[in-house]
């Protein structure tokens, strides 16, 4: 249900999430060698119809750069842009068919770790990403979050690419705009409610436009070259519009190349739907927990629509659902009029879109970037101790260098190492008691589970036991003990005569449900 409670709030964040989303969606069609258009469609469709179906508040979908290579290498095998969209097409019946048969839960087994360094990361790349376009240079693409770039060379060949192609204008367009928006945030957002309602992205924006007017007219040596500005297709009448739709063609839907490609795309951006989701409801200042289930119904939808009319497929994408908590966004009316604005502005006003300085939106995702990776979490994060801090860490450093899946994967091997490790740690409890002038009595104490990854735990503490003392191993309140552990303490028993030990073995008795600590009748 769309409310209009908070269409203040609502209102300015649907209009930076447009802003920050219009180069967005050019980029990565850009980067996934598709037509640009599709881009844009996929953006229209991500904001209105996924929107309209979603239960998350907060989420803002549309093209996602972690599936740029996918696509990319997948019109290049299929040798059809047609015949990607009919694998569009199934890729969203298969999300459809995940979320009816409620798999959207496997995002909930994703540590807490990993999701705020995934945060953090993508924040590190956004401001990467941006400082060449602060500088004016505007060579490679928007969107692009892998560290390899599609020239060949990588997010810090660019930073220091773009000192040797300063653009003067863009650097004052830039400087200004993070100044302020440093203000707007930090000071006059505090004084007056007028400056909550009048976002600082959109008066930057502004700005922007209106200072690179000013140079093209006075100063013509600091105006910004149309490379420099959005780019955005402009159709000379409806008709034409109408024409830069395209339908799939299922005349391949059934070959193993296409079939193959649609599981793919289903379970990667089904993935990275339910990872965004996750952290957008971390970032939520209301901590509203949105339905997984329903998310990958309105995500399979909207790829199938997006499919069927020539766009590129959608995920919710955490820079636009970062950029929309951070302007003040508070529904999914946020979100809506995000879309509504794609729609209007591709039809009506192509032109003032197109006179954006991409130095202005550089400047905002700075901004949100530096939001997301503020030394704070590090701080915060390091003083949980390693076992958070480490995964943490690891997966902002690994989406940095490889992509946004890769780092993911890398940090979540990290975080089952040290649930794994913790868990060989945890297997018992062992301490001694002794009487004066008796000998030395051991207890050991099981965990409540006791999986094989504890046997070797616990076979290294029974080996370190002197001789000549009495042990009681006690496991009548464990839940679970794997048949593995079992047998090592079966086999201690001999071992335990060789070197004099009086062994006593608690096992859960007969009958008893330790898990439900009641008798079975």
């Amino acid at each position: 249900m769309i409310s209009l409670k908070e269409i203040k709030n609502d209102l300015p964040a649907g209009i930076v999430v447009f802003l920050v989303a219009v180069p967005l969606c050019l980029g990565i069609a850009m980067a996934s060698g598709a037509p640009l258009f599709s881009g844009i469609i996929a953006g229209i469709v991500g904001g209105i119809v996924v929107t309209l179906i979603s239960g998350s508040q907060l989420g803002v979908s549309g093209p996602a750069a972690g599936l740029a290579v996918i696509v990319l290498q997948a019109i290049q095998s299929l040798g059809n842009f047609e015949v990607f969209l009919s694998a569009v097409v199934l890729a969203g019946a298969i999300q459809l068919g995940l979320g009816f048969l409620k798999a959207g839960s496997i995002g909930y087994y994703f540590p807490t770790s990993v999701i705020k360094g995934m945060l953090a990361g993508i924040g590190v790349i956004i401001i990467l990403k941006q400082i060449p376009h602060a500088f004016g240079y505007d060579t490679n693409l928007e969107g692009n979050v892998h560290y390899i770039e599609p020239d060949g060379g990588t997010t810090f060949t660019a930073l220091f690419d773009a000192l040797n192609y300063i653009t003067p204008g863009a650097i004052i367009i830039s400087v200004l705009s993070l100044a302020i928006l440093i203000l707007w945030d930090q000071v006059l957002t505090k004084k007056h409610k007028v400056f909550q309602l009048i976002q600082g992205p959109l008066v930057v924006v502004v700005l922007g436009i209106i200072l690179n007017v000013v140079f093209r007219d006075f100063y013509p040596q600091l105006a910004l070259g149309n490379n420099h500005l959005v780019e955005l297709p402009v159709a000379d009448s409806f008709t034409g519009f109408l024409q830069q739709f395209t339908t799939p063609d299922f005349s391949r839907v059934l070959t193993y190349d296409v079939l193959f490609l649609a599981a793919t795309l289903a379970i990667v951006a089904s993935l990275e739907t339910l990872l965004c989701l996750e952290a957008t409801d971390k970032l939520d200042p209301y901590k509203r927990i949105s339905p997984a289930n329903r998310e990958l119904v309105a995500q399979g939808v909207g790829n199938m629509v997006s499919g069927f009319i020539g766009g590129l497929p959608v995920t919710q994408v955490i820079v636009r659902s970062s950029a929309n908590i951070q302007s003040g966004g508070r529904t999914k009316l946020a979100s809506l009029i995000h879309g509504l604005l794609i729609l209007i502005s591709v039809i009506l006003l192509p032109g003032v879109l197109n006179m954006i300085p991409l130095a202005s939106l550089a400047a905002i995702l700075i901004i949100v970037g530096f939001k997301l990776a503020k030394p704070a979490l590090f701080k915060s994060m390091y003083r949980s101790g390693w076992n958070q801090f480490l995964p943490f860490i690891v997966t902002i450093v690994a989406i940095v260098f490889t992509d946004l899946l890769t780092g993911i994967g890398i940090g979540m091997a990290v975080a089952i190492v040290n649930v794994l490790r913790n868990n060989y740690k945890v297997s018992h409890y062992l301490y001694k008691d002794k009487t004066e002038g008796a000998r030395e009595q051991y207890y050991m104490i099981l965990a409540e589970e006791i999986s094989f990854l504890n046997k070797g735990n616990i076979l290294q503490t029974l080996r370190r036991l002197p001789d000549n003392v009495d042990l009681e191993i006690d496991y009548s309140k464990s839940a679970y003990v794997d048949p593995d552990v079992k047998e090592v303490i079966e086999d201690f028993k001999e071992t335990a005569r060789g070197k004099n030990i009086n062994l006593t073995v608690k096992e859960i008795e007969e009958g008893e449900d330790v898990r439900a600590g009641k008798v079975l009748i």
